[in-house]
């Protein structure tokens, strides 16, 4: 069999269509590469590699992907009968089962994908870096002293490192990009609503949220979104429907888009970080040579102060609103003790919220949101005509294991806010935005470029996105730890 290391996804299942490859020697061949380093990089938690053996070797349906190994974000995504432990103590030493499969596992399976485990996470994904007090850290494979990011570290490391193609990833506040970007990998947030998170959740963290997933390639993002982009029956919201399929943008012509760069937001409370002003400054290179207008710009509303209290207000609502909810499967009470101090704080912070102060976090939100949807909506329209806002995805390169929390919980929080200035603020708007390694360090560290889009626009971020990946191409590229 031809050695899938580094294909993508794509080539994987092209190697499988051809017969040049078996659904089993590629789910073989995945489970001896993360048996070969996950122990240097913890990326992998569970393995159900019996399972997966059992069935690449039986019918898979006849998707696109069929017999490409995947493995899950050991948040959401729910499998029926299996584990799904949300980096939480008290529930991964239940072991609960989950009672049915989610909507977006089912796409995995159509679409032709075997899975063999579960990545490592924060607790309750409510922090940027890979670090849960109830197991290992995640490490870098670019250098296994770095943190890989959050929310998502776990799966960004495995696909990194070459332990499979493509990974389940979820964003809340840049849990997709920030991980992508940490790593050196594609990671597209879609836009609200395009993936659902049913039949057992409506919204989280007031519609912040949105799975997907962390990729080597621009067509295999595509490609993968194509099929789990897709509405379920009773989701409160609808995401605009795609002009076509998204792996019909790769190769696109790009056209003269405007283009606004944002180099830094550098402050007191936000270091400078000259490498990422420094990737920002050439991706806008690229996108001139690619015929696009380019100009310093971003919204107005983009470094709100308020917008981080108003944000933060809803994650505390929803993590102890999550937490009830543990413990009602639970049949006990989850203390303080058993919790990261942070998340002990947030459910806190929600348990004294009252109705109508959950409900002013929200409207203050809408009414931001529109403010900021100004810089993409047309010059007709009132709008400033911005087709593409460009931003560095974190605050920096990925600091070491142990920086954020290395001076206690409340300068934690100062730390986790300097190093995601870029990313929440597209969740609460809703709009798809999209994070590539065009980048390094001087020591080899990826640096992530965020793209962001008007709502619905994921069409022009994967057209634009494969055209710098061809222009700036990153496929060799090879961590430190790697199979």
């Amino acid at each position: 069999m031809t050695d899938a290391t580094w294909l993508d996804a794509t080539a994987s299942a092209d190697l499988v269509r051809r017969g040049e490859a078996s659904p089993a020697e590629l789910v073989d061949a995945a489970i001896a590469r993360i048996e070969q380093v996950n122990s240097q990089l913890d990326a992998v938690l569970r393995d159900r590699f019996d399972a997966a053996r059992a069935e690449a070797a039986g019918t898979l349906p006849d998707g696109p992907f069929r017999g490409v190994p995947l493995l899950l974000k050991d948040i959401g995504c729910h499998v029926a009968g299996e584990e799904t432990a949300y980096g939480l103590a008290p529930l991964q030493e239940a072991r609960v089962r989950w009672h049915r499969d989610s909507h977006l596992a089912e796409a995995f399976r159509a679409a032709g994908f075997v899975v063999l485990g579960r990545t490592n996470v924060p607790e309750l994904g409510t922090t940027v870096t890979t670090e849960p007090a109830a197991n290992a850290p995640a490490r870098n494979p670019w250098d296994p002293t770095r943190s890989t990011g959050g929310s998502s570290g776990g799966s960004a490391a495995a696909v990194a490192a070459g332990m499979v193609p493509v990974a389940h990833a979820g964003d809340g506040g840049g849990s997709i990009r920030i991980p992508a970007g940490a790593c050196g990998l594609v990671g597209l947030k879609p836009t609200r609503a395009r993936v659902s998170p049913g039949p057992d959740v409506g919204e989280g963290w007031a519609g912040a949220t949105i799975d997907g997933v962390v990729t080597r390639s621009v067509r295999d993002t595509a490609a993968v979104l194509d099929l789990i982009g897709r509405p379920m029956p009773g989701d409160p919201y609808a995401a605009p429907p795609l002009p076509r399929p998204l792996r019909e943008e790769v190769g696109a012509p790009v056209g003269r888009l405007r283009v606004g760069l944002l180099e830094t937001l550098a402050d007191e409370r936000r270091p400078d970080a000259p490498e990422c002003r420094a990737a920002v400054a050439a991706a806008g290179r690229l996108l001139e040579e690619l015929g696009c207008a380019v100009e310093p710009a971003a919204p107005d509303a983009f470094s709100e102060d308020a917008f981080a209290r108003h944000f933060n207000a809803t994650v505390a609502a929803d993590t102890a609103r999550t937490l009830a909810d543990v413990e009602r499967v639970l049949g006990r009470q989850i203390t303080d003790d058993e919790l990261e101090p942070r998340n002990a704080y947030y459910r806190a912070s929600g348990d004294r919220m009252t109705a109508p102060e959950y409900l002013a976090a929200r409207a203050w939100l809408s009414s931001w949101s529109r403010r900021m949807a100004a810089f993409w909506t047309p010059a007709d329209d009132g709008g400033q005509g911005f087709d593409l806002l460009v931003t560095p995805t974190a605050g920096g390169p990925p600091p070491e294991l142990g920086w954020f929390t290395a001076a206690g919980p409340r300068e934690e929080g100062r730390r986790i806010g300097a190093f995601i200035p870029y990313t929440a603020q597209l969740n609460v708007t809703g709009q798809p935005a999209i994070s590539l390694p065009l980048a390094t360090t001087d020591d080899g560290l990826p640096v992530g470029v965020q793209l962001v889009a008007a709502v619905g626009r994921e069409d022009l971020l994967v057209r634009v996105a494969a055209a710098l990946e061809e222009a700036a191409p990153w496929a060799g590229r090879r961590p430190a730890v790697s199979a």
